[in-house]
C-alpha cells in the first residue's frame, strides 16, 4: 500500500523474496504507472477500487498473505474516516492519519503479516486491535537498519536483481531545495524522486 519510491522497492523486494503476485495500491496514476512498467506489479487506485473487495477477489476471499503499509503518518483515504483523521490531526488530538495501516489489517489474511515501513510519529486513532488480534496477525514494522541491510541491497542493485534508477525523476541544484520539496509534497510534475547536483 502506496506507490512512492518506499512502496515500489517493495514491490520489487517482494519478488526477489519469492512472491507470487504482488497489487501496489494508490492514488497517483503516475506512480501506479512506474509499477506496472518498472516492478511488474498489478496496480489498483483506491479512488476508483473498492479496495477490500477487489483483494478479496483476486486472493480467494481470503485476502493478501503480506500487506506492506509504506505509506504512514501521511495517509489519505476517501469519506468519513479522512475526513476524521484530518480533523483530528488538525485539533492535535492525534499526531498521524493511520488509513493505510487499518487497512493493511482489515484487508491482511488470517495468520498473515503486515510490514510497517511507512513512517509513523506518534499517536493514531481507532486502532482496529480486536481485528489484529482476532485474525492472529504477525506485526513487522521499524526504520531501515541500514549497517545491516544496505551491503545486500546494494549487492542486489550491482547484480541487476533491482534497477533503482528510474525512481530519479528530477534532478536539481542545492538552492532549489524549497521549491523541490513543494513540487514533491504536493504531487506535482509527477514528481518521485528528486537528486541535487552542485
Amino acid at each position: 500500500m502506496g506507490a512512492g519510491a518506499v512502496g515500489q522497492m517493495a514491490v520489487a523486494s517482494a519478488w526477489l523474496k519469492g512472491a507470487s503476485r504482488v497489487i501496489c495500491i494508490d492514488k497517483y496514476d503516475y506512480r501506479l504507472s512506474l509499477v506496472a512498467e518498472n516492478c511488474n506489479g498489478e496496480v489498483l487506485n483506491y479512488t476508483s477500487s473498492d479496495i477490500q473487495e477487489t483483494l478479496k477477489e483476486a486472493t480467494g476471499g481470503r485476502g493478501p498473505d503480506v500487506c506492506i503499509d509504506a505509506v504512514g503518518m501521511e495517509a489519505n483515504s476517501q469519506g468519513l474516516q479522512d475526513v476524521y483523521d484530518k480533523v483530528k490531526q488538525q485539533l492535535k488530538l492525534e499526531s498521524d492519519r493511520p488509513a493505510v495501516l487499518r487497512q493493511a489489517l482489515t484487508n491482511c489474511r488470517k495468520g498473515g503479516t503486515v510490514s510497517i515501513v511507512g513512517v509513523y510519529s506518534g499517536l493514531v486513532d481507532k486502532f482496529p486491535v480486536g481485528v489484529m488480534i482476532n485474525k492472529s496477525l504477525t506485526i513487522k514494522s521499524g526504520m531501515v537498519h541500514a549497517q545491516k541491510y544496505i551491503p545486500t541491497l546494494l549487492d542486489h542493485v550491482q547484480k541487476g536483481d533491482i534497477d533503482p534508477t528510474y525512481l530519479k525523476t528530477h534532478e536539481f541544484i542545492l538552492d532549489h531545495g524549497n521549491y523541490v520539496y513543494e513540487l514533491f509534497a504536493e504531487h506535482r510534475d509527477s514528481c518521485l524522486r528528486a537528486v541535487f547536483v552542485p
